[in-house]
């Protein structure tokens, strides 16, 4: 049992269930009398400095825990570093070796290596086979225990226990909800140039456990997921007109949801993931439908000669964002959900597209083309405060993080080369490739799983 030490607070674990097999985690107990904590993160959109983070290797329960014990520390330090908010402490620099995660660290060890924050943490295979996962975040200036968390699974889920533990550290240093337990899905390319074989794939947010969805035989495009549950829809192109499916990641079926004669971006799902939003072409110019999933009846909410395309919900569901060349080139308008008068937001230099709202709803990101360049950036709803996060010869297609603090998007540099994905901090700051067995474009990211 643990016990409460006069050097700093040591609180028991609060317990919760990892469905074996399944995306939800159920919730624990609320910790009694959580320490405030002093040592927090202020995540402005300037400049922010790294947190330092000391993050041992997991204590084993047995010799034979050892290596998922010591992954999943790794794991939760690479989430960290990669977030750009914390700067993990290189375990070499450490004095103190963690071997009981029952009792309080030394704090004076980690103190004198600048660690503001520390996490402890154990891995046991329990006598039923499952595995028992349990670690404790600890403010090092006050040696107050922050947070602490007992988990159950299979033993095949210790990545996903790794992320649920970087999401709880992330949410409790920066008041923020993490996005390591999340999913991405994109289009994985191979072969040359002028045959490329796309398929549908299927990743953990830092690029771990590929697996395909589609066998490639068929070209498929711009899959979207649902804002609320495990289901993706996609356009594939077969022999005739694109189709577009709905395909469920946990069970592994797809429906089709129809043949979409003149569409060129798969729709994108209401936030309760009843309907879907889509462009259709007619003659030269399209305009933007909304399906209801269940009834499978259309309604059309724009009627213009213009194009309009690539339309996204707001997450409070009221409004759509969309790309029309109405005004002469390509601009990002704003309309409610329902249809109705469209207010023009974008006014800088050059053409918009691919706009998508933020979970948040804070933001608008798009793709920018201009003096030959193609950025990524983000805007206000009303169209304040634009801001360029990267560019270059050809960067596309961003999507929102669950937390809406980092963007992905897929940059292709030309020639006989191939896309890849790339993350950056809606500051701008802390650009990084995403690693995936081959090419890849398209990526849409999941909600939170847990």
């Amino acid at each position: 049992m643990p016990v409460t030490l006069p050097s700093s607070r040591l609180f028991p674990l609060s317990r919760r269930h990892v469905l074996i097999g399944g995306a939800g985690v159920a919730a624990g107990l609320v910790l009694p009398g959580l320490a405030r904590a002093q040592t927090r993160l202020q995540v402005t959109e300037g400049n922010v400095a790294p947190l330092p983070i000391a993050i041992p290797n997991f204590v084993a329960g047995s010799p034979s825990d050892t290596e998922v014990a010591n992954g999943v520390a790794q794991v939760i330090t690479n989430n960290l570093k990669r977030s750009g908010l914390f700067a993990p402490i290189d375990q070499a620099a450490f004095i103190e070796r963690i071997t009981n995660i029952d009792t309080a660290p030394q704090f004076a060890n980690w103190k004198s290596i600048n660690a503001q924050a520390l996490v402890t943490g154990r891995m046991t295979k329990q006598g039923d086979g499952r595995l028992k996962a349990e670690f404790r975040l600890w403010d090092v200036a006050s040696g107050q225990q922050l947070t602490g968390q007992q988990y159950f699974t299979s033993p095949e889920y210790w990545r996903r226990i790794a992320h649920i533990i970087s999401d709880q550290i992330y949410e409790r240093l920066t008041g923020e909800k993490g996005y390591f337990d999340s999913r991405v899905v994109f289009v994985d390319e191979s072969g040359p140039a002028q045959r490329r074989v796309k398929r549908l794939a299927l990743m953990d947010q830092d690029g771990a456990n590929v697996r395909y969805l589609t066998r490639g035989a068929d070209l498929v495009l711009t899959p979207r997921f649902s804002p609320s549950t495990q289901e993706i829809t996609y356009m594939e192109f077969g022999q005739g007109d694109p189709r577009v499916y709905l395909f469920n990641i946990e069970t592994g079926q797809r429906e089709i949801v129809g043949n979409f004669p003149g569409m060129s971006f798969a729709p994108r799902f209401s936030p309760d993931g009843q309907r879907i939003v889509m462009s259709l072409q007619q003659g030269g110019n399209s305009n933007l439908y909304v399906m209801d999933l269940r009834s499978k009846s259309t309604t059309r909410l724009t009627d213009t000669l213009a194009i309009d395309t690539s339309p996204s919900y707001s997450p409070d569901g009221a409004r759509i964002c969309f790309e029309s060349d109405r005004g002469g080139k390509p601009q990002i308008y704003v309309m409610p959900a329902g249809g109705g008068q469209a207010q023009r937001i974008s006014f800088g230099d050059g053409s918009y597209s691919t706009p998508v709202w933020s979970p948040r709803g804070d933001y608008i990101a798009f793709t920018k083309q201009g003096g030959g360049q193609f950025a990524i950036g983000i805007m206000k709803p009303d169209g304040s405060g634009e801001r360029i996060l990267t560019s270059g010869f050809h960067n596309e297609g961003p999507t929102f993080a669950p937390n809406g603090r980092v963007i992905m998007f897929f940059r292709d540099p030309g020639g006989n080369g191939g896309p890849s994905l790339y993350t950056v901090d809606i500051s701008g700051r802390n650009e990084q490739r995403v690693p995936t067995p081959g090419y890849a474009s398209d990526p849409a990211w999941s909600p939170l799983l847990s």
